[in-house]
């Protein structure tokens, strides 16, 4: 089921669909098709938290028994990509979305997460710190999560889409938030 609607006042196009939740969110039928919409088959795709979606092009997880490419913390791996010079024309962030579910991920790759580690808005920051580094601009930034924070609401970034995905019952939605690189430079201050 779905109730789109036209562009928001504040610039971003929301839409909002009914899917039953799954682990694997690029499976959902509303997400893949938002993907397939910003993401061309050239297109160089980072994925730093991926476990066995195939949608990146340099894919990366925590847990060795996924199909990723890297098998790295995710700011340890981004580090690598920008040692590499490597330039994305997407990037994904689909990070765990509580505390909680970075500790089972911790302990799904044979480790034991910190109380450093469980500190979400601290790996959210180093992340999209390094992403934005590799991402080229006007090129996209696809963000999933609890909430619409995407990249940032900073002039840096272009606001482009907000899809909301219900999950039924007593379930956390999928808030899907694109958005499009505009400067060259992030300015510190901003964030």
């Amino acid at each position: 089921m779905s109730d789109e609607t036209a562009p928001a006042r504040w610039g971003y196009k929301f839409s909002r669909f009914e899917v039953m939740p799954s682990a694997d969110t690029f499976s959902m039928a509303p997400i893949k098709n938002l993907l397939n919409k910003y993401i061309s088959p050239s297109d160089v795709v980072i994925d730093p938290f991926a476990k066995d979606s195939k949608v990146g092009t340099i894919t990366n997880d925590m847990n060795p028994t996924t199909t990723a490419q890297y098998h790295m913390n995710a700011p340890d791996f981004l580090d690598e990509l920008l040692k590499q010079n490597v330039v994305a024309d997407v990037v994904l962030f689909d990070p765990p979305y509580s505390p909680r579910q970075i500790t089972e991920c911790y302990a799904t790759a044979g480790l034991r997460a910190t109380m450093v580690d469980t500190q979400n808005a601290r790996l959210y920051r180093e992340v999209k710190k390094r992403l934005w580094q590799l991402l080229k601009p006007r090129g996209y930034a696809i963000c999933f999560g609890w909430n619409s924070s995407g990249m940032g609401f900073k002039k840096a970034w272009q606001p482009l889409e907000i899809m909301l995905v219900h999950h039924f019952g007593a379930h956390n939605d999928t808030i899907v938030t694109v958005q499009r690189k505009m400067q060259r430079t992030l300015d510190e201050s901003e964030g």
